[in-house]
């Protein structure tokens, strides 16, 4: 309680120095994600230059009477800075940076060598080191260079400390940072966000997919910012990852690639060396590229076209430590590996207009196409049992911005639209073999799935940056506005197959339950559906007050509507019954706390979010500078959650037990029926519920006072250059708080949550539903994340004239989370426990506590530049549900556990490329990557059983499956051409 106080005030006296900083500033000013500033010394009153060398985009600004100058706004990339006779410089910026370049003779620096190649300037990049952002440049080197299976460009993130990019079992990828689950992601395309408002996974599109979000072959570089990232950056309460993708330049380039992988490049999986046969498997991905003039120094373009056609390996495990010889053998042939398709395309096109120096317009656009089966192989899921998924994006941006000698103003109208439409892949009811106690065995026959869910809309953001503040010291001022008006659907039909569960100690016949849903006549639109209008304000003042202490004062404010969530009404028949069920009169909650009129609910709105730091430059040289910061981002609430109150009650899912011996119910009783073998009939299951629609049906039910997640994050570090070695170390401390969790509102007839006096563990009241209804889920606000992490990094850059390069990324975390069962992170549903409060605080499942990241690149002899990338983890922690230190079963509980071994996860990837010139124009080059070059076997399944109150399980914590991380060891082949 004291801690909360403290961090209460401290929060306190941060907004309000935040705004007595801003009420100083003369006009506002905007800012940007992705583009460069440049400034520095140079002689008083001079006139400064900087060219594009690539573009010819050519920016002017003037020095102050004291020589500092500003050039705001520069697309990434190098260019020849100058201020008259013998100080031309020649650089190259960096995405998303504040870079200095002294450009007066007198501050005694050598000229840059410029080496020019057609327009490629060979240059030093200039680091931001004077930032309180814990953030790291992946540049276009590395993305070209290090190895890597997927194409996409997130995937070196993770040389980043702090930050991780998942490979899930089933393909897909994630995003995660802060000890946080993916949602709390956000990614910047040419600054502006790419945020998914419906769906998991951070970004737009990346929920359960194995496709990338971007042509990779179209960015240029990025940043990743893993926490305390300045007022500009919106939606988010995790990593910041702001990208800038390429333009055309004077001349004409292109390349078209393929890379190429099957089952005779890779190694076997653990089950199919049980089985003695690989399945088939294809891996190819292919595009090309183009960019050049369309009028020299004026106009350019650059598309760009990338595909997948993947038939990856899919592990389909029996759960529960069930021997494969228990089962049939039609059952027992679907365990093992089988195959998904998937396929993807990508499209982006850019054209790049610059009428005069003061002038920049862009128009870039992107779509995404993909299909996919997906679900199979997540565990015991055969292939019967998966869904075909359709995932569709397009994204169009206009850009115009202005320039003056202290003054910037960059304007963005965008547009996107997005979808997702997963549905099972058979018409057919599904088989669902599961153990005494209900844990899954096996999943087959027709899957629950039919979705289709989206967002579509258009924004206006305009960010404006002024420089000509001179109060003690210089500042450079931002500030910025947001219009979004976004509409989002989700639909959800679930379970479109009906669901029969059946007891493997039983009958194979006959099942034990039924689970179905079913359209309540005249309940409303299927697809719930939301005209969403977001706000967002910020300030920003980067203050230089002396040469050596940068002080970064920013503030934000955004604001949300959800109509759907803000106008619903309570049906006037359930606020009847709620009111009128004896069960909840005596409970730990409040019914009217979730009963809405249309009028008692308000929009998000109260997401102040001060963010301020510090950077101090010990000697004034950029050679050791101490930093740190303090703030706060709020993400967002989940549409695909807010929906469940409406879709739960327009298609409710029912739920019947069947009278058997291993499982009595009693007949008539609310839901328990005798088998009959008519029930396999979907009509007859729709008859036991027309008569009383609402009986039977899950209802979700939101509170009234839902707030937005998000997150605290408090850093100190400091970062050093030695030569042409940097290295940064860093402290961090982040909570996050108010994610969005769903418990059960059941209770007993005395109010209590279990049926055994005194009992901790299981005996929910599952059967004791809301009279007339069903099964009642409330949803409330209530996850909560804690994570002391040490961040160090090692890097020596990699130039041309060098040859190489080296990058170290250690990452230390400590966190807990107060969520059981978290599964990946993204778990947010808690049925053993009538509340989260009484969860307690564990540690945080799938989070190592070590990891180092490392990657090489050396151009070798003969012309063959190799590469590497090695990670090693430490276990992470595991879900395990503790009944050995307890009395009996209804004393249970979670008690998470981390697998006894030193190392967790470990892989080494190396690649080797060569180029060949084919005439002066026309390069060929060809590259080999070897994935998992030791074939590590990074194990999925372990033994989580720690035995009962009178046993001990000697298997606890060990190995108990064939499944493993992928890749196995990979070969992959891959030519480009270059022109």
């Amino acid at each position: 309680m004291r801690t909360s106080m403290l961090k209460r005030k401290l929060l306190a006296t941060m907004i309000a120095s935040t705004v007595v900083a801003a009420s100083a500033l003369p006009t506002l000013a905007w800012a940007q994600t992705a583009d460069a500033n440049l400034r520095g010394k140079a002689p008083a009153n001079s006139e400064i230059t900087a060219t594009n060398v690539a573009t010819g985009t050519t920016r002017h600004t003037k020095a102050t009477a004291d020589g500092n100058y500003s050039l705001l706004g520069l697309p990434p990339g190098t260019y020849r800075v100058d201020a008259g006779p013998g100080t031309e410089r020649t650089a190259t910026l960096t995405v998303s940076s504040t870079a200095t370049l002294d450009l007066a003779p007198e501050a005694g620096v050598a000229p840059q060598a410029t080496v020019l190649e057609g327009v490629t300037v060979t240059a030093p990049s200039l680091v931001e080191v004077k930032t309180s952002e814990i953030g790291t440049n992946i540049s276009t080197r590395q993305i070209e260079a290090l190895p890597q299976n997927s194409r996409n460009f997130l995937a070196f993130a993770d040389i980043v400390p702090g930050v991780q990019f998942v490979t899930k079992s089933d393909g897909s990828t994630q995003l995660k940072s802060g000890a946080q689950n993916s949602n709390g992601v956000n990614v910047y395309i040419d600054g502006v966000g790419q945020k998914n408002y419906v769906l998991k996974g951070g970004v737009s599109g990346q929920d359960s997919t194995r496709g990338n979000p971007f042509p990779q072959s179209a960015i240029a570089e990025y940043k990743v910012i893993s926490s305390n990232y300045k007022a500009e950056f919106d939606q988010i309460s995790s990593a910041a990852i702001t990208a800038v993708t390429k333009s055309g330049t004077n001349e004409f380039h292109g390349d078209v690639f393929m890379d190429y992988s099957d089952q005779d490049l890779r190694s076997a999986t653990p089950s199919e060396q049980r089985d003695h046969k690989k399945t088939p498997t294809i891996d190819k991905q292919y595009g090309a590229s183009f960019g050049g003039p369309i009028v020299q120094d004026l106009l350019h373009f650059f598309v760009a076209y990338e595909a997948k056609d993947i038939l990856a390996p899919k592990e389909v495990k029996i759960g529960e430590n069930v021997p494969i010889s228990a089962l049939p053998p039609d059952l027992a042939s679907q365990v093992g590996t089988t195959n998904a398709p998937f396929n993807e395309d990508l499209y982006f096109g850019k054209l790049t207009w610059t009428p005069g120096t003061q002038h920049l317009f862009e128009l870039t656009g992107k779509y995404r196409k993909e299909t996919d089966i997906g679900g199979v192989g997540d565990g015991p899921n055969t292939a019967s049992f998966g869904s075909r998924k359709t995932n569709d994006e397009t994204r169009v941006d206009l850009r115009y911005q202005f320039n003056a000698d202290t003054w910037l103003n960059d304007a963005h109208l965008t547009y996107e639209d997005q979808s997702w439409n997963p549905k099972a892949i058979n018409n057919a009811p599904g088989y669902r073999l599961i153990t005494p106690d209900r844990r899954t065995i096996l999943n087959t026959g027709g899957g629950p799935d039919f979705q289709d869910k989206g967002q579509s809309g258009y924004s206006f953001q305009d960010d404006f940056t002024y420089t000509g503040f001179t109060f003690a010291g210089s500042h450079v001022m931002k500030a910025g506005i947001k219009y979004k008006k976004i509409d989002v659907n989700s639909f959800e039909q679930e379970p479109y197959n009906p669901q029969y569960f059946y007891d493997i100690q039983e009958s194979l016949t006959v099942p034990i339950r039924v689970e179905f849903g079913q359209l309540v006549p005249g309940a409303g639109d299927l697809n719930v559906k939301s005209g969403n209008r977001q706000f967002g304000l910020y300030l920003q003042d980067d203050w230089d007050v002396t040469e050596k202490l940068q002080l970064n004062l920013g503030l934000r404010w955004d604001y949300e509507e959800t109509p759907s969530y803000l106008d619903y009404v309570t049906p006037a028949p359930l606020v009847a019954a709620l009111h009128g069920w004896q069960n909840i009169q005596r409970t730990d909650y409040n019914i009217d706390d979730y009963i809405s009129n249309g009028h008692n609910r308000d929009a998000f709105k109260d997401a102040w979010q001060p963010r301020l730091g510090f950077s101090y430059d010990l000697d004034g040289d950029e050679q050791h500078v101490i930093f740190g910061g303090a703030g706060r981002a709020y993400d967002r609430n989940l549409f695909d959650y807010l929906a469940l109150e409406q879709s739960s009650a327009i298609f409710p899912s029912y739920g019947f037990d069947f009278n058997t011996h291993d499982h009595p119910c009693e007949v008539g009783n609310g839901t328990c029926l005798d088998w009959n073998p008519s029930y396999f009939d979907p009509a007859n299951l729709a008859a036991l519920v027309a008569a009383n629609p609402n009986l039977g049906g899950e209802l979700n039910l939101i509170n009234n006072n839902l707030k937005t997640p998000y997150s605290d994050q408090f850093s100190i570090g400091m970062r050093n250059a030695f030569g042409d070695w940097r290295s940064s170390a860093t402290i961090v401390h982040i909570e996050s708080h108010d994610g969005i969790v769903f418990t059960l509102g059941n209770r007993y007839p005395d109010g209590g949550f279990r049926g055994i006096p005194g009992a901790t563990w299981g005996s929910q009241p599952w059967d004791y539903g809301v009279p007339g209804y069903g099964r009642l889920i409330l949803a409330d606000n209530g996850i909560e994340t804690r994570l002391n992490s040490l961040l160090l990094s090692l890097e020596k850059p990699y130039p041309r004239d060098s040859g190489w390069g080296v990058t170290f990324a250690y990452t230390f975390s400590d966190a807990r989370e107060n969520r059981p069962n978290a599964g990946d992170g993204d778990e947010h549903y808690v049925f053993d426990y009538p509340n989260v409060d009484q969860v307690g605080w564990h540690r945080s499942v799938g989070v190592a506590r070590h990891r180092l990241v490392m990657t090489g690149i050396l151009d070798g002899p003969w012309g063959v530049t190799y590469s590497a990338k090695a990670t090693v983890a430490s276990p992470e922690t595991l879900d395990a549900t503790n009944c050995h230190d307890t009395p009996d079963f209804d004393h249970c509980y979670f008690d998470p556990f981390t697998p006894d071994k030193t190392v967790g996860f470990k892989q080494l990837d190396l690649a080797a490329s060569k180029e060949w010139n084919l005439d002066d124009k026309v390069v060929l080059h060809l590259r080999v990557d070897v994935l998992n070059v030791l074939n590590a076997r990074n194990w999925t399944d372990y033994d989580t059983w720690r035995g009962g109150p009178t046993d001990t399980n000697p298997n606890f914590g060990t190995v108990n499956g064939l499944g493993v991380e992928f890749p196995t060891r990979t070969i992959k082949v891959s030519g480009r051409v270059s022109f």
